[in-house]
């Protein structure tokens, strides 16, 4: 499945985005899909991950309570709604299925994901 992630933009912190990650095929409900996010000079961690069933997330600790991942399999998109934005949330953000679902920390590992985006700018000025 090849993704399209987008919504990505300048925001002032303490500001909101939504992040969008659209699926070519409209099978998105038999993926896992989680976001990560890279800096420049840093390696790309984990922020949010939604399993198949969209019955479960997952979110790393440092945007627990202020980010919101969901999917809507009819449009085969999944969001990342990002609120009270921080300097450090700044990154370019990739989206990526994992064909096998995920669970538990099996969803905050890059390497079990399959397919990824082509990743979207987000930029926080204080």
């Amino acid at each position: 499945v090849q993704l399209q992630a987008s919504g990505g933009g300048l925001v002032q912190a303490g500001g909101s985005l939504r992040l969008s990650c659209a699926a070519s095929a409209r099978t998105l409900g038999t993926y896992a899909v989680g976001w990560f996010r890279q800096a420049p000079g840093k390696e790309r961690e984990f922020v949010a991950a939604i399993t198949r069933s969209g019955y479960r997330t997952y979110y790393s600790d440092s945007v627990k309570g202020r980010f919101t991942i969901s999917k809507d399999n009819t449009k085969s998109t999944v969001y990342l709604q990002m609120n009270s934005l921080k300097p450090e949330d700044a990154a370019v953000y990739y989206c990526a299925a994992d064909y096998g679902d995920c669970s538990g920390y099996g969803c905050y590992v890059y390497r079990n994901y399959d397919s990824w985006g082509q990743g979207t700018q987000v930029t926080v000025s204080s």
